[in-house]
């Protein structure tokens, strides 16, 4: 029987009886060249991930050629202060053009490739091309005709949920399921970047599961493995993290991206950290049984004649485990043995008088 929540994206199954399923979010970390973008993509494969996701919009989608007010990054604590909403986004942007080698870079090497849509032009571009899924973006998230024309696609649908309060999450559920999304996921987030351990709050994850009836994973903006391999203990089935080739390199998501080492160790921590959850379980498992000879057991310490009594000086509890178990050294201390016993010999019913 299946989990009712699990999701299917281009023949892989996403859900708690699998694998996380690790997705390398390109962004801007092409710094404008095709060549670096499907370097990216080859080594996202090399990496074992199992998805690359990059983003659709032009800067002209995301918001107006101005440089004053609210249009200009003016808070110092910013990656990008000192430049327009406009700038960074034209500095950030993947051209359209370059969507399909980038794609096909993908298919050929094994892994899914999608991307986040900012606006319908962007979701009618994507459609052409065939995309597996969708994403939507924490900053979007409240964007409910956005929403409601992914969702009409009738394909997987994943949300950052960055910012969103319990009210408007709901809000955005309705709209992606009642628009046809019947596949989602939703992925908690902090829309800090980078964010820190102690704002991640991962505890939220079965909360979004149990709450919402989806599956729920982690788009993760901290630095290190650390945070990733810990939410799939509580039930994370996806794990969304930025990929760059080098953060040295520059551009305008490297400092808080992964570089290829780094997410080949997330994909392995993350199915390590799976395969660990296993089951409630007690007793020696199948692999242990071999184990058991090692535990303490009562033994004969020094050599005895027949009839010499058993006493704290030449029985002890020691390994390995061939003897009498420990929990009867009480109860054979003051009997005599029945035969003459040499100094290593297991302390068992037969041996007393």
């Amino acid at each position: 029987m299946t989990n009712s929540t699990e999701v299917n994206i281009a023949g892989r199954t996403i859900g708690l009886g699998y694998a996380p399923f690790i997705i390398a979010e390109m962004s801007g970390n092409h710094n404008q060249s095709l060549a670096r973008a499907l370097a990216i993509v080859e080594a996202v494969a090399r990496a074992g991930a199992h998805a690359l996701k990059i983003q659709t919009y032009t800067p002209d989608t995301m918001t107006l050629a101005l440089d004053e007010r609210e249009f200009h990054i003016s808070d110092p604590t910013s990656l990008w202060a000192g430049t327009s909403l406009y700038k960074l986004y034209g500095e950030a942007y993947t051209p359209w053009e370059w969507h399909k080698p980038i794609f096909e870079r993908a298919r050929d090497l094994g892994i899914i490739a999608f991307s986040t849509p900012f606006d319908d032009t962007a979701v009618d571009f994507l459609e052409s091309l065939e995309v597996p899924c969708y994403k939507i973006a924490s900053f979007e998230n409240t964007d409910l005709p956005l929403i409601r024309r992914v969702a009409a696609t009738g394909k997987p649908l994943l949300i950052s949920t960055g910012m969103a309060t319990v009210a408007e999450l709901d809000e955005t559920v309705r709209a992606a399921r009642e628009a046809g999304c019947n596949d989602l996921i939703l992925l908690k987030c902090t829309s800090t970047y980078p964010a820190t351990a102690a704002n991640t709050n991962i505890l939220t994850i079965p909360h979004l599961r149990e709450l919402f009836g989806c599956e729920a994973g982690l788009s993760d903006h901290t630095m290190g493995v650390g945070v990733s391999v810990a939410s799939v203990a509580l039930g994370a089935t996806v794990i969304e993290k930025h990929f760059t080739l080098k953060r040295a390199d520059g551009g305008v998501d490297s400092a808080f991206s992964m570089e290829p080492a780094e997410m080949a160790q997330l994909v392995v921590e993350t199915e390590r950290a799976w395969q660990a959850l296993g089951q409630v379980s007690y007793g020696p498992i199948e692999a242990e049984k071999k184990s058991i000879q090692f535990r303490r057991s009562l033994y004969v310490v020094r050599d005895l004649k027949a009839g010499d009594v058993l006493t704290r000086e030449n029985v002890r509890a020691i390994r390995p485990g061939l003897g009498l178990p420990t929990r009867y050294y009480e109860i054979v201390l003051g009997k005599k043995v029945a035969r003459d016993v040499e100094k290593g010999t297991p302390v068992n019913w037969d041996l007393l008088g």
